[in-house]
């Protein structure tokens, strides 16, 4: 099954070179995107993490079209399956009303698991949320071994100990993990997807 990869690197990260992946990178062609493929998803953080203060300074227009994503891209998931991924208390969750880790499923069958980037190969630890719509739990890929962070994203208490990792860096997806969310993607039952989703998406 081909998968769409929204909101990624075209140039530095892993999807544009992976067999049967439709890479789409500019914020407003990931934004149009209808399927009917399912979806992973990597929508800015920048307006919904522990930053986004900062992130409010930009230009009004810039700051406001990239905080659109994160909605539409959660209606993409719930509407064609798949798994959207965001920092560890990314404040989309409560604003779209998706379940946090351990608390059950929401009526689009989307729920929530939390796992750490350097599992798969990330230099920081890098606590991240998976939302995931249309995969039944025991049919999600296996996780890898614990892995152990060599770097800081400069915000957290490691960065005492650890070196910080430049910002230019901080975003790319490791290889690994790409093929994990990809294959996770794939293992979609699109008998398990609400039709709901599909027509509130169509209206945005």
């Amino acid at each position: 099954m081909n998968v769409a990869a929204l909101y990624v690197d075209l140039r530095r990260g892993p999807y544009a070179r992976m067999p049967g992946v439709i890479p789409v990178g500019l914020p407003d062609d990931a934004r149009e995107y209808r399927g009917p493929y399912p979806v992973v998803a990597h929508p800015s953080c920048a307006p919904w993490g522990r930053m986004a203060a900062m992130h409010g300074r930009r230009e009004t227009s810039e700051r406001d079209g990239e905080k659109s994503c994160g909605p539409i891209d959660v209606w993409q998931v719930r509407a064609f399956g798949g798994v959207l991924e965001h920092p560890q208390g990314s404040s989309l969750w409560r604003h779209m009303d998706m379940p946090f880790p351990n608390q059950g499923v929401d009526k689009y069958g989307g729920y929530t698991i939390q796992v750490n980037q350097c599992d798969w190969g990330h230099k920081c630890k890098k606590a991240t949320w998976l939302y995931i719509v249309g995969v039944h739990p025991e049919d999600i890929p296996r996780l890898p071994p614990l892995g152990m962070p060599t770097h800081s994203m400069g915000v957290t208490r490691e960065k005492r100990v650890l070196p910080e990792l430049p910002k230019s860096q901080r975003h790319l997806t490791p290889p690994d993990f790409a093929d994990w969310l990809v294959e996770l993607a794939r293992r979609v039952d699109r008998r398990m997807l609400n039709p709901t989703a599909t027509s509130r998406l169509t209206l945005l």
